[in-house]
């Protein structure tokens, strides 16, 4: 074992310390993973998402219900923002309804419990 003290990476001026981060920047990266998740597990990449390699509606569903709670938990804190990702959940929970061999009962679908009944 050496004496000598763990040496730091080089500077980028890409990586910045998790403390610099403001939380609505954190809160929204993290939706944005989550809303870009959502839409792969439901296919939405590809040209025809009946038929995606990549569809996968329990996991989709899961997606969205997190979704859902980060951001109805979070909107009094994202200002600008919220907007645009509400918008994109329920482009989401819409999608996900329509994939749906049986769709659920209105309110019952994934997140619904936070944001109430999509149609």
């Amino acid at each position: 074992m050496s004496d000598e003290p763990a040496q730091q990476p080089p500077y980028s001026p890409d990586v910045r310390d998790l403390e610099d981060i403001p939380s609505v920047e954190v809160i929204s990266r993290a939706a944005v993973m989550l809303l870009s998740a959502g839409a792969e597990r439901l296919g939405l990449a590809d040209e025809d998402p009946a038929s995606s390699p990549h569809r996968d509606l329990d996991e989709a569903r899961r997606l969205i219900t997190a979704l859902a709670g980060l951001v109805t938990a979070s909107a009094e804190y994202l200002g600008l923002h919220a907007g645009p990702l509400r918008d994109g959940l329920q482009s989401l929970q819409k999608a996900f309804r329509e994939a749906s061999a049986v769709p659920d009962a209105p309110g019952q679908g994934p997140g619904e419990k936070y944001t109430g009944p999509v149609y």
